[in-house]
């Protein structure tokens, strides 16, 4: 499935066309930990990036994300401090997968949630 899939969809990765005009119009300038591939214009000033695996914006690092969206000119790995060991790499939007956050009270927690405090007055037309 794999030439197929390069040619008809775009939602698992870049196409054909994606990675054609990237080579002929696009200077490849860096890529981070996740091996997101980041891309300038020969001429003018459009930015993209080539997702490694799905097309998922929250994958896109916060380093580089400054450079895509033009908050930064020089590239990151060049005017950016060096990372510090206890600082975490950024992981994408994990919502709605295995390890995402899940309250005391969701679903997934059999639905019970602390009782309420009584600090609460439902508000009614006539008050």
């Amino acid at each position: 499935m794999g030439i197929l899939s390069k040619i008809f969809t775009w939602w698992d990765g870049a196409t054909i066309g994606t990675l054609l005009f990237s080579a002929r119009h696009g200077v490849h300038v860096g890529e981070d930990e996740a091996g997101n591939k980041y891309y300038q214009a020969k001429k003018g000033n459009r930015r993209w990036v080539i997702y490694n695996g799905s097309n998922d914006a929250s994958r896109v690092s916060p380093m580089w994300h400054g450079w895509l969206h033009g908050s930064i000119d020089d590239l990151p790995d060049h005017i950016l401090p060096v990372k510090r060991d206890w600082q975490k790499l950024p992981t994408g939007n994990l919502t709605g997968s295995t390890q995402g956050y899940r309250p005391k009270g969701a679903l997934e927690h059999h639905g019970k949630r602390a009782a309420a405090t009584g600090d609460y007055e439902a508000w009614s037309p006539e008050g």
